[in-house]
C-alpha cells in the first residue's frame, strides 16, 4: 500500500534518512523501530506529506504521493500523534473537525470502535483522561474513513491501563482491515502489535520483514 524507494532526507545539512526502501503492506500493522535519533518519526511524517523527501519517492497505491491532493491524501492516510491534540470543546465537536456533517449516531459508532462506548457527546474534552483523549483522537481520525493510520508513539504518555486500552483498539482496527504504521520505542509493544517490522539505525534500514522472525525484536517479551 505504501512504498518508499531510495528515500533520503537531509535537514540543515544533516542526513536524517539515507537510501531508505521499504514496503508497508495493506491490512497489516508495520512497526517502525530503532534507537533514538534513527529517523523513525521522520519516516512517518513522509507518509502523510508533512515532510518531503530530499530525494527518492514515496508511493501510495503505486502513485507518487506528490500526485495526490494533500487534503485528499490526509483523509486517506490519518496521523495520530504522540500527545493527544483535541480540537473541539466537547466530544462531538472534536469528532466533527474533519467531518462536519457527522451525525450523533455515526459519532456513537466511532466512539464504540475506539473503545469509548457510552462517552457523553457533550462531555468537555478538557475533562478527559489521557487514555480517553488518545482514543478520541483515534476516533476523530477514523471519522474521515482512512485506509491507513500512522501512529507516532501513541501510548508513550499513558499509564499502563490506558496504554493497554489503546493497544486493544489498534489490534481491533487492524483485524477489521485497516493498515497501521506504528512508530514505537517499546519493543515489547511492537512485538505485541506488529505483523511486520522496519528497523532503522542511523537513518538506514537495517532489517525489514515479519515481526515474528525479527532478530531486533527477539529479545522483547
Amino acid at each position: 500500500m505504501l512504498v518508499l524507494e531510495d528515500v533520503c532526507v537531509v535537514r540543515r545539512g544533516t542526513t536524517v534518512l539515507s537510501e531508505v526502501s521499504a514496503v508497508l503492506a495493506g491490512g497489516r500493522c508495520t512497526a517502525v523501530v530503532g534507537p533514538s535519533g534513527a529517523g523513525k518519526s521522520t519516516l512517518l511524517r513522509l507518509l502523510d506529506r508533512l515532510l518531503e523527501p530530499t530525494s527518492g519517492r514515496v508511493l501510495f497505491h503505486g502513485a507518487a504521493l506528490t500526485t495526490y491532493d494533500v487534503l485528499e491524501l490526509r483523509s486517506r492516510v490519518g496521523l495520530v500523534q504522540q500527545a493527544p491534540v483535541l480540537l473541539g470543546a466537547h466530544v462531538l465537536a472534536d469528532l466533527r473537525v474533519g467531518r462536519p456533517g457527522l451525525t450523533p449516531d455515526e459519532a456513537a459508532a466511532l466512539l464504540e470502535r475506539a473503545g469509548l462506548e457510552g462517552l457523553p457527546m457533550d462531555r468537555e474534552t478538557s475533562s478527559l483522561s489521557g487514555g480517553e483523549a488518545q482514543r478520541l483522537c483515534l476516533a476523530r481520525a477514523l471519522a474521515v474513513g482512512p485506509e491507513v493510520l500512522l501512529l507516532d508513539e501513541p501510548t508513550s504518555a499513558l499509564d499502563a491501563v490506558a496504554a493497554q486500552s489503546v493497544e486493544r483498539v489498534i489490534r481491533s482496527l487492524v483485524a477489521d482491515g485497516l493498515t497501521a504504521v506504528l512508530v514505537s520505542h517499546d519493543l515489547r509493544q511492537a512485538r505485541r502489535l506488529a505483523d511486520d517490522v522496519v528497523v532503522l539505525r542511523a537513518g538506514r534500514v537495517v532489517e525489514s520483514g515479519e515481526a515474528a522472525s525479527s532478530e531486533y525484536l527477539a529479545g522483547a517479551s
